[in-house]
């Protein structure tokens, strides 16, 4: 294992050693020590190396992030998993805003609470949240999965496009266009598999199933202002 002291080493160092590793290198493991909520840890990672960060991070930790597995022992801030195009992200604790926002793949979990806006604009990522999600969450989103174990706040799912939307809990408001759907047996073994590879023991009999009414994709006069 590769045991690197953010405090000690700097960022810039570390981002450049975990961005210099490829597909066939033998530095596959590393421990970030010290990270003490610093911004922009693990980022445009292209490698399957694994990545533990011992504590919690700032904004946009593993932006952009393909083939790499990156564990954060802690919470992270703004922007998690940002633009995330493949591999795994895992948040012991709590996400700030827009986690996981505009990714295009792989897997994002959160085993706390998010915040505002998580999962907006999502391209195909998978995000499975433990706890809650805050308002507008999912805005615009295109296609992927958000799963919520707990709640979910105002106008989640505004302006949804044909991403999936899964909810244990309540939510306080649905945003425009986005309406409550049947769950099918498609759907229940859809999110079976994602509560399972996102560590929850939740059943998924016990959701609720979200989506677009598909009514803001084509122009309406009655709409117009």
């Amino acid at each position: 294992m590769q045991t690197y002291d953010l405090e000690a080493d700097g960022l810039r160092g570390l981002n450049a050693a975990l961005q210099s590793q490829t597909g066939d290198t033998n530095q596959t493991s590393w421990e970030i020590v010290n990270p003490k909520g610093s911004h922009a840890i693990a980022v445009g990672l292209d490698a399957p190396i694994e990545v533990n960060v011992k504590g919690s991070t700032g904004y946009y930790c593993a932006g952009m992030n393909k083939l790499a597995t990156v564990n954060v022992h802690g919470s992270a801030g703004p922007g998690v998993a940002e633009n995330m195009m493949s591999g795994i992200v895992t948040i012991e604790g709590d996400a700030s805003q827009y986690a996981g926002a505009t990714g295009h793949g792989g897997t994002l979990v959160i085993k706390g609470n998010a915040s505002s806006r998580c999962g907006i604009s999502i391209k195909g990522i998978d995000i499975i949240v433990h706890g809650n999600v805050g308002h507008m969450s999912a805005f615009m989103a295109q296609s992927g999965n958000l799963v919520v174990c707990g709640d979910a706040g105002d106008a989640f799912g505004d302006s949804i496009y044909e991403a999936r939307l899964f909810v244990k809990g309540s939510v306080k408001s649905l945003g425009a266009d986005c309406v409550e759907k049947e769950m099918r047996d498609e759907h229940i073994e859809l999110l079976r598999d994602l509560l399972e590879r996102g560590g929850c023991d939740a059943k998924p009999e016990e959701f609720k199933r979200y989506g677009s009414a598909r009514q803001l994709y084509n122009f309406k006069v009655d709409n117009a202002y």
